[in-house]
């Protein structure tokens, strides 16, 4: 027996995108797609910077500020390093991106 393998689901998607859409409306798509993600990356960074901004730039009690938002994302901070909980903060948010 043969199974399709990921090249082969990949090509048959592409043919039913072309055949729903048409070859002259898969470039659009494509596009506005690739706009999508562009915005998206730069929501991300934007989010990013402005958590680095307020746990670093006030120089005020860095781990409770860490610890805080740590708190709010649902994760446990007890006997972890500040290198640890920051580490776990962008793992959350990378996963609620998805």
């Amino acid at each position: 027996m043969y199974l399709i393998g990921g090249t082969e689901w990949l090509i048959l998607i592409l043919g039913a995108i072309l055949l729903l859409f048409g070859s002259k409306k898969v470039p659009e798509l494509a596009r506005g797609l690739g706009r999508a993600i562009k915005e998206f990356e730069r929501g991300k960074i934007e989010v990013e910077e402005e958590i680095r901004r307020e746990l670093l730039g006030e120089g005020k009690d860095y781990r409770e500020k860490l610890i805080k938002l740590a708190e709010k994302l649902g994760i446990e901070t007890e006997g972890k390093s500040e290198e640890q909980i920051l580490d776990e903060i962008l793992s959350k948010m990378e996963e609620e991106r998805k």
